[in-house]
């Protein structure tokens, strides 16, 4: 494979806080997807107060992954947030969005009133969802580039099969984690409830993980030419599989903490396969794969500047997993309500 030995180590950074953004801030979005499924503001109480201390902390990594853009692949995020900046802005405004609902909601005891924050926290979620995997799939399917490696189509361009397909699994896969978060923090008849909502997640994302694969390989071949020459990768989506596979069987056992722990390695190794299937492309050009496409190589700073970052991430990235760790230890155990709960 292609890329110096600190492009790599780097690329890797990064790759491991997509990885951690998704796995953590991806269970409070799926709480947000799901949130209008509770039956009572009670339960929908819980469910605010299972991602309350945390959803704020969790996008502590969207900071880490854009910062090591910015110092890393300057070339890659100049590409990025040039050519994604309307999707960008949907990002901002869901994110707004959803603080504002999660704070406001019980400012007041009204029933309507908090159904509408009910709904925004909702409709926020599945949009910011949504549009994570709409990015995606357009950074893996490319984007119009031109030789300056500027954005050259109209935002209805984003808009096309499969990366819409992709912003549907994103939903899917995020309900699973939800849904596996909120079976491990509740108790009682909400938690048997939640029990029977997990498996409806398991098969929708299925489906359309099977509707993906199938149309990444017959319409994105060079997803898999890496998987090709170098087999031993095939072992990502062999753990994946059987990590989402393990679930179903972790939930029937009442193993909640288990299921989690599933649901968090699918998403990690999917992700790693998705990755692998794109390397060395950071964004890929549709108009000029070869020449056009931002990769580590044509877009990274300076090997002696990426020493310099990646002394930065050895001190930096402990600490976010030290305070991360030690905050969903102060908090971990069954939500309880009380009077300074949401």
């Amino acid at each position: 494979m292609e890329g110096s030995i600190w492009e790599v180590l780097w690329y890797f950074v990064i790759g491991t806080s997509i990885v951690m953004y998704t796995i953590l801030d991806g269970f409070d979005l799926g709480v947000g997807i799901l949130h209008l499924f509770g039956k009572s503001d009670q339960d929908r109480r819980i469910f605010l107060n299972a991602i309350g201390p945390v959803w704020d902390g969790n996008e502590v990594w969207l900071v880490v992954i854009i910062g090591g853009l910015f110092a890393g692949f300057p070339g890659a995020y100049a590409s990025l947030f040039s050519g994604f900046y309307s999707l960008f802005m949907i990002f901002i405004a869901v994110i707004i969005l959803r603080a504002v609902a999660i704070e406001f909601r019980s400012k007041r005891e009204g029933k309507a009133w908090r159904l509408f924050w009910d709904i925004v926290f909702s409709f926020a979620s599945i949009c910011f969802a949504f549009t994570l995997g709409l990015t995606f799939g357009n950074i893996l399917q490319g984007i119009p580039l031109n030789s300056s490696f500027e954005y050259e189509g109209a935002f209805s361009h984003f808009f096309r099969p499969y990366p819409v397909l992709i912003g549907f699994t994103a939903i899917a896969i995020l309900s699973m984690h939800g849904a596996t978060f909120l079976f491990m923090k509740t108790e009682g008849e909400l938690h048997k409830n939640l029990k029977r909502w997990v498996m409806p997640t398991i098969i929708v994302f299925a489906v359309l993980y099977i509707l993906t694969t199938i149309t990444t390989i017959n319409y994105l071949p060079y997803m898999t030419q890496n998987l090709k020459e170098y087999p031993i990768l095939f072992v990502f989506p062999a753990i994946a599989l059987l990590a989402i596979a393990s679930i179903p069987l972790f939930v029937k056992r009442d193993r909640d903490g288990y299921a989690f722990i599933a649901s968090s390695l699918a998403i990690t190794f999917l992700l790693v396969t998705a990755f692998s299937g794109i390397y060395p492309n950071l964004i890929r050009s549709s108009i000029n794969p070869v020449e056009n496409s931002v990769t580590l190589m044509n877009s990274s700073s300076s090997d002696f500047t990426l020493k310099i970052l990646l002394t930065i991430a050895a001190i930096g990235v402990p600490l976010v997993l030290s305070y991360g760790i030690w905050v969903y230890h102060i908090f971990r155990g069954k939500v309880t309500l009380d009077h300074t709960s949401y």
